[in-house]
């Protein structure tokens, strides 16, 4: 039987909760002050990449599980998947961080550097050693976003600014605005920048690992990057420092010293909200539904999260990710 549901939030969670409610044939209402997706949300600033196995390397299990899951689900529901794998490595002098790397996840092939060159042409003779872990994808967040809203508008569900008097059940997907309802909500700083590079051309996403400050540097096609590192504790939003800059354009031309003549196009930071143990919620607070605390794996677990609401909403069965407080114990 269908319903009615009222989702706060037009972020990448928002939306997808959205979809899967449509999907499955309820009444979806869609609220956000901004109208939309932007650069006031944490989900215009993502790298965009499904890698359930990379972020295993400091995740728990469910990350890993559900992830692999979402790249369909992204596949099914926005298009512009690239299923071409992550690439994995380290330079000389961090070659002991490779090896960490892959004694903490799974899912790879350990390749040399006539492998790498055939994977990534330009980075032949870089390096003689990575990993590759070929299940893995990746998008743009930003289509990804416009595409759910899109299949959204096709079934006249638009976002408004207010909530209706009577539109259903409330849904609260706000991110860290939800802090007002949910207070051990943290904010989990990335900084990007998006560079302009036709010299160099890469097929997929390659993490450049280093002990202090690990990047990944995502292909958007013609010539343009977006190059980012994670999981600085900072609820600051808004604007990227100068060390943060040198220091990602530093690994950037370690990685390729093309990348010293790369234009900057655009410089952006975000917080994403993270509970303490960084695995997200579905519960109740302050008398509605809410769903939050995707840490730096939106795109990964949004999927997951909105598969559970809308099958906790139809069966009543509690969701995996379900946290009781403790006026519900």
């Amino acid at each position: 039987m269908s319903a009615a549901f009222t989702i706060l939030g037009a972020g990448v969670l928002g939306l997808s909760v959205a979809t899967e409610l449509a999907t499955r044939g309820h009444a979806v209402t869609l609220v956000d002050p901004a109208m939309g997706p932007g650069g006031h949300g944490c989900s215009w600033w993502a790298g965009g990449m499904l890698a359930p196995f990379c972020e295993f390397e400091s995740a728990e299990e469910p990350v890993l599980r559900h992830g692999q899951a979402s790249i369909d689900w992204w596949e099914r529901h926005a298009g512009g998947v690239s299923r071409n794998g992550t690439l994995v490595v380290a330079l000389g002098r961090d070659r002991a961080e490779l090896d960490r790397f892959a004694r903490r996840t799974e899912g790879f092939e350990v390749i040399g550097g006539n492998r790498v060159a055939e994977l990534e042409p330009d980075l032949a003779g870089r390096f003689d050693r990575a990993l590759f872990f070929a299940t893995e994808a990746h998008l743009n967040p930003r289509v990804a976003l416009a595409a759910l809203q899109s299949g959204l508008a096709a079934r006249g569900i638009s976002v408004t600014a207010g909530p209706p008097d009577d539109a259903g059940e409330v849904i609260d997907c706000r991110g860290l605005a939800a802090r007002d309802i949910l207070p051990d909500l943290r904010g989990v700083r990335g900084e990007m920048l998006v560079l302009r590079c036709p010299e160099v051309t890469l097929a997929r996403p390659v993490r450049l690992l280093h002990p202090r400050v690990p990047i990944y540097l995502v292909p958007r096609g013609e010539g343009i990057f977006m190059l980012g590192a994670t999981m600085i504790e900072s609820d600051r939003r808004g604007v990227v420092t100068a060390r943060s800059v040198l220091e990602l354009l530093s690994a950037a031309y370690a990685l390729d010293p093309a990348f010293g003549e790369a234009e900057i196009l655009e410089l952006g930071a975000d917080a994403r909200p993270a509970f303490p143990d960084n695995l997200p919620r579905i519960g109740r607070a302050a008398g509605r539904l809410y769903a939050n605390g995707l840490y730096r794996h939106g795109y990964l677990l949004a999927p997951a999260l909105a598969r559970q609401l809308a099958d906790h909403v139809e069966t009543g069965d509690k969701p995996e990710f379900w946290h009781e407080t403790d006026d519900q114990r």
